[in-house]
Formats: structure tokens, C-alpha cells, sequence
């Protein structure tokens, strides 16, 4: 029973602290950007103005990053974090979390396939997200694959296994597709 709180707890975690944590933020984005609002300039109030701040702050950010300065003070940013113990961890866990969300260059889903999963002869449509590497895959015979297996109707969430190469079953669906399909709850097939 303790082992099952446990291992349901950290399973807990791992979703809703990502959520939490990036819905905290920018709740405090956007009451800090309210604080600036221009009551002399404009008269009356606009409803979602710290939203909009932050978006382009944002924006901002993001045009700033992206140039040769930018990535300079990132590493250098970088560097200071992982000289801070527990910092480094949570800051590398976060920010892995959010590369595997929003980056478009490295798709995070590179293909769907189908495994027989929770039992043989029942198969689920997953998303592979890479191929096992380190010490996992050193103790295993065979070649395993990372995948997600995404839940009905919130494709966004599931959970995460590593499977034999050989026990995959190849699909010829984009993942736009396959997201769908999940959504609707198979109502929406090719």
C-alpha cells in the first residue's frame, strides 16, 4: 500500500507540477505587467492588458534569444544555474519539459505506432519520443524505444514506456492524425 502511495504521488508530480508551475508563472507575469498599467495615458481600463504585456514581453524575449547576444547571456545564465545545486536540477527538469513541448525543429512525437498494451491482443496507438539510451538500454537485450502513450479525450496527458523495437507495429499516420483520432475517441478515423 505505502509503495503504491508513492510511486501514485511521484506519477502525481510529474504532471502537475509542470502545469503548475508554468500557470504560477504567468500569473505573475501578468499581475506584474497590471502594476505598469498607463492610467495617465489611457483613462479607462482594458481589460486584459497584462495579458497582452506579457505576450509581447514574451515575444520580446524570444526575438532576443534567438540572436548571436542572446545566446551568450543564456549560457552564461546556464552556467551560474548549474553551479547551484538543487536549482540546476529543477531548472534542467523544466526546462527539458518545455524544449519536448515547444520546440518545432525537434519534434518531440517523431512517429506513431500501435503496441499491444495493457494486455496481448489489445493494442494502443503511441507516440515514439526517442530511443533508449544509458544504462537502461546497456541492461536490456534488445533495442527499446521511448513512447508515449497518450489518454482519451487529453492527449496531452499519459504517460510514458520503454518498448522493444521488434514489439512495434508501424503506422502511416501524421501525428495531427493520430492526435484526432485520441480526441475524438476513435470517432474521428482515417
Amino acid at each position: 500500500m505505502k509503495k503504491a502511495l508513492r510511486k501514485y504521488f511521484f506519477s502525481g508530480l510529474l504532471v502537475v507540477v509542470p502545469i503548475a508551475l508554468t500557470v504560477y508563472i504567468l500569473i505573475i507575469l501578468i499581475k506584474f505587467t497590471d502594476r505598469f498599467y498607463p492610467t495617465s495615458v489611457l483613462p479607462f481600463y482594458i481589460p486584459g492588458f497584462g495579458i497582452i504585456i506579457t505576450f509581447c514581453i514574451i515575444i520580446l524575449v524570444g526575438v532576443v534569444t534567438t540572436n548571436y547576444l542572446g545566446k551568450k547571456l543564456v549560457a552564461v545564465g546556464e552556467m551560474i544555474i548549474a553551479r547551484i545545486p538543487l536549482v540546476k536540477e529543477i531548472y534542467h527538469s523544466i526546462k527539458q519539459i518545455a524544449e519536448a513541448m515547444f520546440t518545432m525543429e525537434d519534434k518531440s512525437f517523431r512517429r506513431v505506432v500501435l503496441i499491444e498494451y495493457p494486455r496481448r491482443g489489445i493494442y494502443t496507438m503511441v507516440f515514439v519520443t526517442g530511443v533508449t539510451k544509458g544504462e537502461i538500454q546497456a541492461k536490456t537485450q534488445q533495442k527499446l524505444l521511448n513512447v508515449f502513450v497518450p489518454t482519451t479525450p487529453n492527449p496531452t496527458s499519459g504517460f510514458y514506456l520503454m518498448v522493444p523495437e521488434d514489439d512495434v507495429i508501424e503506422l502511416d499516420l501524421s501525428t495531427e492524425e493520430a492526435f484526432r483520432l485520441i480526441v475524438s475517441g476513435g470517432m474521428a478515423s482515417k
